[in-house]
């Protein structure tokens, strides 16, 4: 039998100390090379509507899984299935809106783990939308924050977002009225935006930042200018062969030479072990997150445990004639 997990059930299980334990196991895993990661794919209808699927297998555990969604009409659904590699039975079909919220701001806050100061501890966000509430949740677990500003286009959003993640972290959060007044003094900058165009520049970093960056993952859109991305002293992404396809702030800057992607290294190394952290108290240090499947597998494989051991979730009876016959 297959068990169904809607997004209330994910929503009582995962928490974002879970999320973060998990996506670092993951990146340990993906960096000694247990995984198996295939990157994002899409598919685009005549009128706009969207098919994105991304897959991921964990021989280790046994797992193998996809995240689905589709966009249509600014309306996102996930879903990911989860099969067991040894038999190819769906293990659980599980609802990931949630999943996918808390696993993209978890990869931000171990980025900040292993790449911002130690000291610091004024944070800053640009966006107060639909995934930033998790980037800042992350960074402030990982970090002894002290001020944090936030800006966002629309000013009772902005304000709404600011009363409640200062609720939620314990920690003020501050409406700033620009992108920029924002990140002048920052000492982790934090981009989760929509945008199209650039939301931040060159021009307002400062030595010893870090920065997560997580809105842009089409090739055409990007949130940093090419000054910031050249005054990155470490770019750090989670998938290199991913980056190259989707992360516009990285293909734009790089433009036509492709020898500046030899120095860009993946977030999984440093976590194995096998590669640096940050260098030095005045570096600047760029994480471009994209978003990978090895993160929803193991939330769902995690999701999935929790959920056998706790009674949740409802069985969907799916191929038993088959298997009966």
């Amino acid at each position: 039998m297959t068990l169904l997990l809607t997004e209330a059930d994910v929503r009582s299980l995962l928490t974002m100390p879970i999320a973060l334990e998990i996506v670092e196991e993951s990146l340990r895993q993906q960096g000694i090379g247990e995984l198996i990661l295939h990157p994002r794919r899409r598919v685009k209808l005549p009128d706009s509507a969207l098919l994105h699927y991304m897959a991921a297998a964990d021989p280790i555990r046994g797992y193998i899984g996809m995240k689905l969604y589709t966009v249509v009409r600014g309306v996102a659904r996930f879903v990911v299935p989860l099969f067991r590699s040894t038999t190819g039975e769906m293990a659980a079909l599980i609802e990931a809106d949630a999943l996918g919220q808390l696993r993209t701001g978890a990869a931000s806050g171990i980025a900040t783990k292993y790449l911002a100061n130690e000291n610091a501890r004024t944070a800053c966000i640009i966006g107060t939308g639909y995934q930033a509430r998790t980037q800042l949740e992350a960074v402030a677990a990982v970090r002894r924050l002290e001020r944090i500003r936030a800006f966002g286009r629309d000013p009772e959003r902005r304000a709404k977002f600011c009363r409640e993640m200062s609720a939620r972290i314990g920690v003020t959060v501050e409406a700033a009225s620009s992108d920029e007044e924002a990140v002048r003094g920052a000492d982790i900058v934090i981009t989760a935006t929509s945008a199209t165009k650039v939301v931040l520049e060159g021009a307002w970093l400062a030595p010893g930042m870090h920065i997560n960056a997580m809105g842009a993952n089409w090739p055409q859109k990007r949130e940093l200018d090419t000054a910031a991305v050249g005054r990155a002293n470490d770019i750090v992404v989670d998938s290199v062969e991913q980056s190259k396809m989707e992360a516009g702030d990285l293909i734009q800057a790089f433009g036509e030479d492709s020898s500046r992607w030899n120095a860009v290294r993946e977030l999984s190394a440093i976590v194995a072990g096998k590669a640096p952290g940050r260098a030095g108290s005045g570096q600047i240090t760029l994480f471009k997150s994209n978003g990978i499947a090895t993160w929803d597998l193991a939330a769902a494989v995690r999701v999935y445990e929790m959920a056998v051991a706790r009674g949740l979730g409802q069985s969907i009876p799916l191929w038993q004639s088959t298997e009966n016959a």
